[in-house]
């Protein structure tokens, strides 16, 4: 980034720039989330130390705090984005609804045209991905949901552009006088005249009611952008622009596109091949929010956050920062039906006094998290570059790793992840153990699915389990919610397992522990094997749930 150019995320002001109310704490520990998130979710703690400009001790602490929450993984030296932190940003998503409404419209639109599609929201001067059904290709797109680009590089971005108002158009300006090639957008790369001719893509975005990017963000990507109207969702901005432009019924809730490359299509056949089935498909977007009421949501209760910084502090001290977690807590208490709450509705549901979840919204607000309006706050699009990007591209094998590795460190014996191909198996994740004799298997091995343990719990969740004599073990591993496997697959081989299951319930793959069976016998297993199982994959699923909430997490 140019030493000069305006930061695309807030950082600390303590000084005269804060508002006197504002949470110290809470504004550093945000930044740490900010640097570790620039980082691609990982850097060492000297690294942070250096990149933050906070002293080491205070590093510490924020840290600890943050592992303490889920947030943050510790690994040695590291500190690591961990999915829980995606919570942040699904309080967003959810409070905005529109990926719960649009996400299968933009998929099915991508089934058809066999191209990428993505939904957007404007931040400020950017634009924010909320959805993407990208197409695997050798050419394909690297955005993830969260990530921001500068306005005049995209399609959506002239058509945010239409309803901007004054406050807008000067911090656009002054940005391009700061930073005229763009660097401070590092998931676009830079170009000279990044800004040439965005006043007349706007106008001319405005006049037609849809928007071309004709290889802005690099040579050979296209993209044509169609608005998704509603008067009644609340739009997806993140400030109180006066909304006069543009045209059909309500302000701009969101933009959809359809992004193509060179190869495929050329601008003009974007327009005229691509186009109309992008309005057809808004057309049935824009009804579909017609006709949801808004959700009344569920009775806002207190969520326990005394009782969890009450055994935070005893068992990390001086090192829990309690303002950082309350603050964060703040964020989480906006939910689907709880898009707008007022300072009453956040104390009530976070336990809060009042008078502390006041200083938390002035402070979230001061830094972009958290918009006013009226007696009511809503959180903007700014909460999704909080480690959002970068985790929301985590598939269920890396998820897993960390609890791998910890299940074998407590048992001393190999453990695995695996998913169910056809009638075999796959390994797609495993902390292995040092010994001399232990199961030999290697990420991406496959095995048949019957004789393994894991093969058995997720057959046994299959609609139609196989048929003949294997009926009876599949409906017992089925009742006991777990599969010991003895000297089948090999002798000597002893094997248990218990099935992950996604936010629905159904299986998606399945932990087990290998050991020799001179190890440990099959009671043991039941008694100490099983119950360390079961812990480690109820925090996989913890984490799988969280980090699928408004995506679909890829296996590996």
């Amino acid at each position: 980034m140019l030493p000069n150019a305006p930061s695309t995320t807030p950082v600390p002001d303590t000084g005269a720039g804060a508002p006197p109310e504002a949470v110290a704490p809470l504004m550093r520990g945000i930044t740490v989330l900010l640097r570790l998130t620039e980082a691609g979710g990982v850097s060492s703690l000297s690294g942070l130390e250096k990149a933050t400009g906070l002293a080491r001790s205070t590093v510490d602490r924020i840290t600890a705090t943050l592992a303490r929450r889920g947030y943050v993984r510790l690994d040695g030296r590291d500190a690591v984005l961990a999915p829980r932190l995606m919570e942040l940003g699904n309080a967003y998503l959810a409070a905005l609804r529109l990926p719960g409404l649009l996400d299968a419209h933009a998929d099915a639109l991508a089934d058809e045209l066999d191209e990428s599609v993505s939904l957007a929201v404007g931040d400020r001067d950017g634009t924010r991905f909320i959805h993407q059904a990208t197409r695997r290709r050798a050419m394909s797109l690297s955005f993830r949901i969260g990530d921001l680009l500068p306005a005049e590089r995209t399609a959506p971005g002239s058509l945010f552009a239409t309803e901007w108002g004054e406050p807008e158009w000067a911090r656009w300006r002054t940005r391009r006088e700061a930073d005229p090639e763009g660097r401070g957008y590092p998931s676009v790369p830079p170009r000279s005249g990044a800004y040439d001719g965005f006043e007349e893509r706007v106008a001319s975005a405005r006049a037609q009611g849809w928007a071309l990017d004709d290889q802005l963000i690099e040579p050979g990507l296209v993209a044509v952008s169609v608005p998704v109207r509603d008067a009644g969702v609340g739009g997806g901005g993140d400030d109180g622009s006066n909304g006069d432009g543009g045209s059909g019924a309500g302000r701009i809730a969101c933009v959809a596109s359809v992004v193509s490359h060179t190869s495929r299509h050329t601008a003009e056949s974007l327009r005229e091949v691509l186009l109309p089935r992008l309005r057809a498909t808004v057309d049935v977007m824009e009804q579909v929010l017609r006709e949801t009421p808004p959700p009344t949501g569920e009775p806002v209760v207190p969520s326990g956050l005394a009782a969890w910084t009450g055994a935070s502090k005893q068992e990390l001290g001086r090192e829990f920062v309690e303002s950082l977690a309350r603050g964060l807590t703040v964020i989480t208490s906006f939910d689907e039906g709880r898009a707008e709450l007022t300072l009453s509705d956040v104390a009530r549901a976070t336990g809060l006094a009042r008078a502390t979840a006041r200083r938390a919204l002035i402070t979230l607000e001061h830094l972009g998290y958290v918009a006013s309006y009226g007696r009511a706050f809503r959180l903007t699009p700014r909460v999704l570059g909080l480690g959002f990007p970068s985790l929301s591209m985590l598939p269920l094998s890396e998820i897993a790793a960390p609890h791998l590795t910890a299940l074998s460190a407590r048992l001393h014996d190999s453990s695995s992840l695996a998913v169910l191909v056809g009638d075999e198996i796959q390994f797609i994740a495993r902390a292995a153990t040092a010994r001399i004799l232990s199961a030999n298997v290697t990420v991406g091995t496959r095995l048949p699915a019957y004789a393994t343990s894991p093969g058995r719990v997720m057959l046994a969740d299959l609609p139609s389990p196989p048929a003949g004599d294997r009926t009876a073990v599949l409906d017992r591993v089925r009742r006991d919610g777990y599969a010991l496997v003895d000297s089948e697959l090999e002798e000597g081989l002893r094997s248990m397992a218990v099935p992950v299951r996604e936010h629905g319930g159904r299986v998606v793959a399945a932990v087990n522990v290998a050991m020799h069976s001179s190890r440990r016998t099959t009671e043991e297993c039941v008694h100490e094997v099983l119950p360390e199982l079961r812990e480690a994959v109820t925090r996989i699923e913890a984490d799988l749930h969280v980090a699928g909430r408004f995506r679909k997490v890829p296996a590996g």
